[in-house]
């Protein structure tokens, strides 16, 4: 605060006197004068920074990074990408990253037929058969779960490992099963 002060008063006075003898009847050094005056030209510059990117930031809704940021302002003034992370991390103004849905492996599904209509009890063993797939990654490949439960008594009645399923799982299984039985 001492630094601007006298930065400012010896901008008033220096139309009267030379810059020299105006720090010495201060009582400070010329090169320390000097340094409180770059100082405060940096203070103002980098709060046009801040203010620049804020604006930028919020008329863009927060969709772009530091990079994108930084070749905006380049277009205008000269700037490191680095003060423009910093300044960005600083007041919470990074890039909201848009979540992606990851891609679905194998062939496109068809919805089947509600044959249930959530009814689901049964008055026999057999009667009703649901089924599920759940699907496991591992590594860059998937592994599927094909289990089938009877709604009579809510046992699992049968279940399978598949590495594949392009060929439909669920039908070929609950076919060997109701063979089986």
């Amino acid at each position: 605060m001492v630094g601007e002060v006298a930065v400012q008063l010896v901008a008033s006075l220096r139309s009267m006197m030379s810059v020299k003898d105006i720090c010495k009847h201060f009582g400070i050094a010329r090169s320390t004068y000097y340094r409180w005056k770059q100082a405060s030209t940096y203070a103002r510059s980098r709060q046009a920074i801040e203010r620049r990117i804020g604006e930028l930031c919020r008329t863009n809704k927060f969709r772009y990074g530091y990079r994108k940021i930084t070749a905006l302002l380049r277009q205008e003034m000269c700037v490191n990408h680095k003060v423009v992370q910093r300044i960005m991390q600083k007041y919470g103004w990074q890039c909201r990253v848009k979540v992606k849905k990851r891609k679905r492996t194998g062939q496109p599904y068809a919805i089947a037929a509600n044959l249930l209509n959530r009814d689901f009890e049964a008055t026999a063993p057999l009667q009703k058969l649901v089924t599920d797939i759940t699907y496991l990654p591992f590594d860059e490949k998937q592994l599927y779960l094909s289990s089938i439960q009877d709604l009579y008594n809510s046992e699992i009645i049968a279940r399978k490992w598949i590495y594949s399923v392009y060929v439909s799982p669920t039908q070929s299984f609950a076919l060997r099963v109701y063979i089986a039985k």
